[in-house]
Formats: structure tokens, C-alpha cells, sequence
């Protein structure tokens, strides 16, 4: 993908429209605009890099905040003149302080936001963390857990306990992510396994 194959023409002021997204949770969290400079820097530093109409130069995200975007895919729109980047937060998006630019619920992506932090755990494995006891323990340790709150989710279902359900249905979700992380596996590969079943 070059600059040059996108439709200018047909931008404001000859500027890029670039949509980043995360791309472990995909919440939408920022819209910024690309001159050629910003798109070439964004693709030489694997971080997303815009060029400020107010200031007029280039800005790297994240330069003075340390809360930059590393590109992890990039795609252009039908008509070539929007960009659409996914990449990885370090830290809030917004000049706020805030997650994304758009105040979205919080919910959104949550469980892939829950499943990064899984992830996380597994390779800093703190002091005092559950999660990290389960690594510690192992995936026997972890499969127990998933068919203790599978079983424990099913009875509640079937006593049709709704809130009860909801509580233990959590605590399943929870050790089940913890499971695909120590598999190896992430949401995306389960994604794929099911869209192939379905097609």
C-alpha cells in the first residue's frame, strides 16, 4: 500500500482521514488526518503518525505522553480515501485521559480488553494476583476451575436464577480466557474456527 493509491481528490484539503481502532478490544478509538510524511513515518516506526492541521506539522502519537499506537494492520477503505489503522494502545487515547476520543460504553470490547490483561498477567506473573496462581498452579489447575463454574453456570440456568447465573457465568468467562491464554489460543482463533463452521 503507498500514499499515492489513495484518492486525494477526494479528501479535505488533500489530508487522509485515518480511523485507529484497537486492535485487541476493536473499539474505535481515534479519528486523525495524513499528509504522504505521516503516512511513510507511520509505516517506517510501526507507530501511527498524523499530520496536525492546527499546527501544521508532523505529530507522532503518544511523543510527549508516551501513550503511543503501534500499527498492527492497516487497510484501506472501498474508495481509497479513508484509512482504517489497528493498533496497540499504550496507555489512553485521549488528550482526556480517556480510553478513546469517542465516549462509547465502556463494555465495549470488554471481554477482549479483559483477555489482553490475562495475557499481560501471564507475562509479568506479579506477586498477589489470582491470575498469576492459576498460571502457577497449571492448566490442570485451570480446566478444574472452567468445569467447577461450567457446572455451577448450569445449575443456575436450570433453576432459572437469572442473576445467579449472570454471577457465575463471569466466573466461567473469566477461567476460560485464562485457559486460551495458557493454550496459547486467543478470542480471534476460536472467531475463525466458528466462521468457518458457519460457512
Amino acid at each position: 500500500m503507498n500514499f499515492s493509491d489513495f484518492r486525494l481528490d477526494k479528501c479535505s484539503d488533500g489530508l487522509l482521514p485515518v480511523i485507529v481502532q484497537d486492535a485487541r478490544t476493536l473499539r474505535v478509538l481515534m479519528l486523525g488526518y495524513m499528509n504522504r510524511e505521516a503516512f511513510d513515518k507511520t509505516l517506517s516506526l510501526g507507530l501511527v503518525t498524523f499530520y496536525s492541521r492546527t499546527r501544521k506539522a508532523l505529530w507522532t502519537k503518544g511523543e510527549t505522553s508516551g501513550n503511543h499506537l503501534r500499527v498492527t494492520e492497516m487497510y484501506p477503505d472501498c474508495d481509497m480515501d479513508t484509512l482504517l489503522i489497528k493498533a496497540i494502545p499504550a496507555g489512553p487515547t485521549c488528550h482526556r485521559g480517556t480510553t478513546a476520543c469517542f465516549d462509547t460504553p465502556e463494555e465495549d470490547g470488554f471481554i477482549r480488553s479483559l483477555s489482553s490483561l490475562i495475557s499481560q498477567r501471564h507475562a509479568e506473573m506479579p506477586e498477589d494476583s489470582y491470575t498469576t496462581r492459576l498460571f502457577i498452579k497449571g492448566i490442570k489447575k485451570i480446566a478444574q476451575k472452567v468445569g467447577e463454574e461450567a457446572v455451577e453456570s448450569a445449575i443456575e440456568a436450570v433453576d432459572g436464577n437469572r442473576d445467579r447465573f449472570i454471577y457465575e457465568a463471569a466466573d466461567l468467562m473469566y477461567h476460560y480466557l485464562v485457559m486460551l491464554e495458557q493454550m496459547h489460543v486467543t478470542i480471534p482463533d476460536i472467531e475463525r474456527e466458528l466462521i468457518k463452521r458457519h460457512s
